[in-house]
């Protein structure tokens, strides 16, 4: 980070594959994620982003209008993502195959909170008006973020990737008689396309009384939020859903004890669930303490050893 951009990193094969091996070497882990960005797919249609100096995502410019998406290109987009497909074979090849390989992308409506409030956002008040008071053009949006996001996936997975995780981060934001019309059908089209040749894990941030609106998901798998107790997820959803989670993120900045037993607490909760992958609720916090995360793998490894 010191000599080079989050972005420069992002889009440098070579350098993308570095940091995604690193935690690989540092812990023993089933798989390496490789490291980019959802932002990638608006920016390869044409709206570039940044980093805000007070933090938080912006857009280099935001979608005021229909007119605005006369500017988003389908067409070429793909082809720019092409440094993402590199870095993807060359950390197959490092791999080999002792490690998974996950790839992902966000959400056509998570995509969308960005694009039309211009970056990051508490609740992203533009989106939701234009998804109310528009719905047509705001279903335009969505079925040009739909027809990139296929592409994506598809080369994500000819790549060798062996599952990909959608990120609907803010579906939550969704009323609950909108969810399905403003993000889940468009997930549904994507996880169609590609459910034959990887599986497609969901990320679906919202009130764990929402979970029963995944039921019909055609996803393979639902990562779910640390907010949300995993055995109450495991009896809502049909049986069929690999469960992934839920530890809270903010265990990992306790320490190694707390890590421990809470950890074992949740391997119990779900023993003899053979569609469970532990994992975090959330993404690691730089908070984190390397001692913690050490504990949670080596508490994790010995169970199943035993």
């Amino acid at each position: 980070r010191k000599k080079y951009s989050f972005l420069e990193m992002v889009k440098s094969p070579e350098l993308a594959v570095e940091v995604s091996l690193q935690p690989l070497r540092r812990f023993s882990l089933d798989a390496a994620i490789v490291f980019s960005d959802i932002l990638v797919v608006p920016e390869a249609m044409g709206q570039p982003y940044h980093f805000r100096e007070q933090g938080g995502i912006g857009m280099d410019f935001r979608l005021e209008s229909e007119g605005c998406l006369e500017k988003l290109d389908t067409e070429e987009a793909l082809p720019k993502l092409f440094y993402v497909r590199d870095a993807l074979c060359l950390l197959r090849q490092e791999l080999g195959d002792s490690k998974a390989m996950l790839g992902f992308c966000g959400s056509p409506w998570t995509l969308a909170c960005y694009m039309i409030d211009g970056g990051s956002s508490p609740n992203f008040p533009k989106t939701v008006e234009w998804a109310q008071s528009s719905p047509h053009s705001f279903a335009k949006l969505m079925e040009k973020l739909t027809e990139v996001l296929i592409g994506y996936v598809k080369m994500q997975a000819q790549s060798g990737v062996d599952a990909i995780q959608i990120f609907d981060s803010w579906n939550g934001l969704c009323p609950n008689d909108r969810v399905n019309e403003w993000s889940l059908r468009w997930i549904d089209q994507i996880a169609q396309e590609v459910s034959s040749q990887i599986p497609v894990i969901l990320y679906a941030k919202a009130p764990s009384d929402r979970l029963h609106y995944l039921s019909h998901c055609q996803v393979s798998g639902i990562s779910i939020d640390h907010e949300t107790d995993l055995a109450y997820a495991r009896s809502t959803l049909p049986s069929h859903f690999t469960l992934q989670g839920n530890l809270d993120p903010a265990l990992l900045e306790t320490n190694p004890d707390t890590v421990r037993q809470t950890t074992l607490k949740l391997l119990e909760k779900m023993k003899g669930d053979s569609g469970h992958i532990l994992n975090l609720g959330h993404g690691i916090r730089p908070q984190a303490k390397v001692e913690c995360m050490e504990e949670l793998v080596d508490t994790v490894t010995n169970y199943s050893d035993s």
